[in-house]
């Protein structure tokens, strides 16, 4: 089981179906994933709600037509298949539509601000 996977998928059919949050199993490398994307704007909002067992508590984010801001995902690097690029092999979105989520020495970064900082990673996931 891929638990970074179930996740993605979880928020895209939730956003298929037009729901407004969705609670998931913590760990704290979702946490820091989700706060990227809170951070890209694919997702509204994320908090950690205590209770006997620590839950993710998503909002999605929606436009103004009420239209998902993100519509799929690909995960690239899996626990049984690991992806890893250098600095020059990092691909590129198609016309910049999406963000592809890199795991690098000096955190999460997308491949934009990985090319500027000059530094590879394990390529995670595309979403758009």
């Amino acid at each position: 089981m891929d638990p970074v996977a179930n996740m993605l998928i979880t928020l895209v059919n939730a956003q298929k179906v037009s729901k407004k949050r969705v609670a998931l199993p913590y760990s704290a490398y979702k946490k820091q994933l989700l706060d990227f994307m809170v951070k890209k704007g694919h997702i509204a909002n994320v908090r950690v709600q205590d209770s006997p067992r620590a839950k993710l508590v998503v909002t999605l984010a929606y436009d103004e037509a009420e239209s998902p801001a993100m519509t799929g995902v690909k995960r690239i690097s899996s626990p049984g298949r690991r992806y890893y690029v250098k600095k020059d092999d990092i691909p590129f979105t198609y016309q910049g539509f999406g963000s592809l989520v890199l795991s690098t020495s000096a955190g999460l970064m997308d491949e934009v601000e990985a090319r500027k900082k000059g530094v590879g990673g394990e390529l995670l996931c595309a979403i758009w």
